[in-house]
């Protein structure tokens, strides 16, 4: 159980420290299938937000994945994208 303090005046919320690689990383983890599961949707999302915070290399990886999609999948991974855009 944690014993600590919690500075609530100085801490960030969660978002606003999710750097590119974390969201890179989390693309990578949907595309790969490391969850036993592998889900294009989510590893679309996770790679358009990579790329948006300033990870080049996600871009291809997106258009990787995007390759495999249908139009509707990407529009529901661009809708994800843009949903976690707005709550973060």
């Amino acid at each position: 159980m944690f014993q600590g303090v919690i500075d609530q005046e100085s801490a960030v919320p969660v978002a606003a420290t999710a750097i590119r690689d974390v969201l890179f990383e989390r693309g990578m983890y949907w595309a790969s299938g490391r969850s036993g599961v592998v889900n294009l949707v989510a590893a679309h999302k996770w790679f358009n937000l990579a790329a948006l915070k300033g990870r080049t290399d996600a871009i291809a990886h997106r258009r990787e994945v995007a390759e495999q999609m249908s139009d509707v999948e990407i529009a529901a991974a661009q809708r994800e994208a843009r949903a976690w855009m707005t709550t973060h």
